[in-house]
């Protein structure tokens, strides 16, 4: 039984065992970090603290280590930049990360990336938890409870206040203790290997460059309203002028000018700074001081010509799933089928159906099947999306037996 679930309730953790260390922000203190985890032992806790919300990138602003003989390490990165070093010392342990995939990019720009891994939300996931979060794990596996309230601060900030960096350590202490718990769970039922094959793609992707979007700007929220190239072309200027003050000042966008003021400025089209300043989003004083880059953009976006207003771009892969009933009625009808199909299985193996087979790949199969349906066409298109092998033993032959459309009524 879990530490404190004798007593009916968890034990709130609040210190480190050997208490809150001091961040390492010199090449000498790295140097003897480098040396001490070199000789630890066992899988290493790994986590990271960004300033999402807050900044630009998604540099790294703390690292926090824990292993085995060591204890836990925080690392201020800002001062050192680079902890290859440190990477080639723990090149051949394990790292156990929870929801390794926002941290491995900011890792792997200061030169580390693991060569095996476990992913304790993504173990939970296959495992068939329903709350996967980290607090939830460790207040349900191992009996303490964690406090998440910094979870969402500007780590950014300089000097970190002390009750942060006890709550960053706090976030690696029981990260192994969980890790073992859940690789227990995963053996119990049979994932051990579906979990492998699923760390195994997340190490192969740690240091891959993130997807560029096309148009970036058609994200933008409320982006509906805004009808006709014209006022279409507007929300692109605006959004560029954003994100160039956003990445000089290495601030959020929305910290700059939040997407309700691009709309509305799309939707209005002000010609001049008071007309500007009048309309929602626009009363802040730091917005206001950037007024003439806001009617700039608006100057450049009313300027262009016809042929240089945007267009609709070539969809890539099949539509949404809510306009497939009106452009193909019998894919729409074999993507309920595939679903019907991914659901059942997964409920059969307790999975999250998401994390049985990507939705995007089943609806692309769906779209455009082989020519040819039976399991060993559907899994190699399904392994040519880069599903895992373990996915497509599971739910292959199943998806083969539903594509197929039923013959057309007589006339």
């Amino acid at each position: 039984m879990p530490p404190g679930q004798e007593s009916g309730g968890p034990v709130l953790l609040t210190a480190p065992r050997e208490g809150t260390p001091r961040p390492v922000e010199t090449h000498d203190e790295l140097a003897e970090v480098v040396a001490r985890m070199a000789a630890g032992t066992g899988p290493l806790a790994v986590d990271a603290e960004r300033a999402s919300g807050y900044r630009y990138t998604q540099r790294a602003y703390l690292i926090q280590l824990r292993r085995q003989g060591t204890g836990t390490v925080l690392i201020d990165p800002l001062p050192l930049d680079d902890l290859r070093t440190l990477d080639a010392a723990l090149a051949d342990c394990e790292w156990v990360l929870h929801a390794a995939s926002q941290d491995l990019a900011c890792l792997a720009e200061l030169g580390m990336k693991p060569r095996r891994l476990f992913d304790t939300e993504l173990a939970a996931r296959l495992a068939g938890f329903e709350r996967v979060g980290l607090a939830a794990l460790t207040e349900q596996l191992l009996g303490f409870a964690l406090e998440k309230h910094h979870s969402a601060a500007d780590w950014s900030t300089r000097p970190l206040p002390e009750s942060w960096l006890t709550y960053a350590a706090l976030d690696v202490e029981l990260l192994t203790d969980l890790r073992d718990r859940l690789a227990a769970e995963l053996e119990s039922q049979g994932k051990a290997g579906w979990a492998a094959e699923e760390f195994a793609a997340l190490v192969a992707s740690a240091d891959r460059p993130p997807r560029v979007r096309p148009d970036p700007w058609r994200r933008t929220s409320g982006i509906h309203r805004i009808r006709g190239a014209r006022a279409q072309s507007r929300v692109r200027a605006l959004w560029y002028a954003r994100d160039g003050v956003a990445a000089r000042r290495d601030s959020a966008p929305g910290r700059v000018l939040p997407d309700s003021a691009i709309i509305a400025a799309a939707e209005r089209d002000p010609k001049d700074e008071r007309a500007l300043l009048a309309l929602a989003g626009f009363g802040g004083r730091s917005v206001r001081r950037l007024a003439r880059i806001w009617l700039d953009a608006l100057d450049e976006a009313r300027a262009l010509p016809d042929d240089a207003l945007p267009v609709s771009q070539p969809m890539e892969g099949p539509p949404p799933p809510h306009r497939w009933a009106e452009r193909d009625p019998v894919a729409a009808n074999r993507l309920a089928r595939c679903r019907q199909v991914v659901i059942a299985t997964a409920q059969e193996h307790n999975l999250p159906p998401e994390n049985l087979i990507s939705p995007d790949f089943v609806r692309r199969l769906a779209w455009t099947p082989p020519e040819e349906i039976n399991p060993d066409t559907v899994g190699g298109m399904l392994r040519g999306l880069s599903a895992r092998a373990w996915q497509v033993s599971l739910i292959a032959e199943g998806l083969a037996e539903v594509l197929p459309d039923p013959p057309a009524d007589p006339i």
